[in-house]
């Protein structure tokens, strides 16, 4: 194994130890000193390969954008047609299954709380919303021109189902007793559907 390998992987191990510890306790108990017990490393090594909390942070965040497309593309394969791609898109982000990652969604919460409070995350977790949400305005205006559709609304149906995901997340986190089992995917394709039939002629 290479240099380069070894430092990827130690800092893919640190990665790691982050969400568990932001997943199970938030960010702000996600000290240099939890991340580096976590990860079974020394707080000294972890500064080794990270100059701060939140480079790591951004490394995780990075690291879940990735995990999360992944899934997406996955389950993709060769579709083309627009509507299927969509469907695709909000299952991988919003089913249950194969490749579903409860420990992903837990720590997403937590960074979009600390979002509220903190410059530092606020700066990454924006930075993720705005990327998720061009991709899905990207979706959903190719459904649109596929139905004649004015593409033009691609932008607030996309806001919306943003929105639907990630309180689909909160509520996963913080009351998933009380929700219907697996409902999330479902009610986010019909909301995206019916707002797509609805939407004027283009």
């Amino acid at each position: 194994m290479t240099r380069t390998s070894n430092t990827q992987a130690r800092r893919a191990q640190i990665t790691g130890a982050l969400l568990a510890v932001i997943a199970h306790h938030g960010y702000e108990k996600a000290t240099i000193q939890a991340i580096a017990a976590q990860a079974n490393l020394a707080p000294g090594l972890i500064h080794y390969h990270f100059r701060s909390k939140q480079e790591i942070l951004v490394c995780l965040i990075e690291a879940m954008a990735q995990a999360a497309h992944a899934r997406y593309l996955a389950v993709l394969g060769d579709e083309t047609e627009p509507l299927q791609r969509l469907r695709t898109y909000l299952h991988a982000r919003l089913g249950l299954g194969e490749g579903a990652a409860p420990d992903i969604v837990a720590a997403w919460v937590m960074i979009g709380a600390e979002a509220v409070r903190q410059p530092e995350v606020r700066a990454v977790y924006r930075q993720m919303i705005a990327d998720e949400l061009a991709l899905l305005t990207t979706l959903i205006a190719d459904c649109l021109r596929a139905r004649r559709r004015d593409a033009r609304t691609a932008g607030t149906i996309a806001a919306g189902l943003a929105a639907m995901i990630e309180g689909a997340y909160q509520l996963s986190s913080a009351a998933a007793d009380v929700m219907p089992h697996g409902y999330a995917a479902g009610a986010a394709t019909s909301y995206a559907e019916l707002s797509i039939a609805a939407a004027p002629a283009g």
